[in-house]
């Protein structure tokens, strides 16, 4: 079953859309390294991994930031919300779409934690998911 998604920055100057075969290409997972956690600025990044041919920008051209560790990151200029990243090793390949860019994020499920060596004490493992100390074990 294929499925059209759209998604946008907060101003809505920045929109994009996704058209994937099925809900199951997009694969959500959080992130507590410290890079997610200062992006996101929050205990932990939320993103949804897709092949880079289902992700095209609708209008907006984005704004980049390239981290000391290789992932770009791309934003808005106009409000300065994150719309999707990607390392350089993935960057012909896939875009980690932000989760809550999307206009329906509950289509996404998260499927699994990275970084779980990194998660603050107090927050829980989350059922039901993989759970990863390292982004690969």
């Amino acid at each position: 079953m294929s499925i059209h998604m759209q998604g946008r920055c907060v101003c809505n100057k920045l929109q994009y859309s996704l058209d994937l075969d099925s809900p199951e290409d997009a694969r959500a997972t959080l992130c507590h390294c410290y890079s997610c956690r200062r992006a996101f600025g929050t205990n932990y990044g939320l993103t949804a991994k897709v092949p880079i041919q289902a992700f095209r920008y609708e209008s907006g051209t984005p704004k980049k930031y390239k981290q000391e560790n290789g992932v770009t990151r791309e934003f808005c200029d106009n409000c300065g919300a994150y719309v999707c990243e990607y390392g350089e090793a993935a960057a012909d390949k896939f875009r980690y779409i932000m989760w809550g860019s999307l206009d329906d994020p509950s289509l996404v499920k998260p499927k699994g934690e990275f970084f779980c060596k990194s998660r603050p004490d107090w927050m829980p493992e989350i059922p039901g998911l993989f759970h990863k100390k390292e982004i690969k074990e």
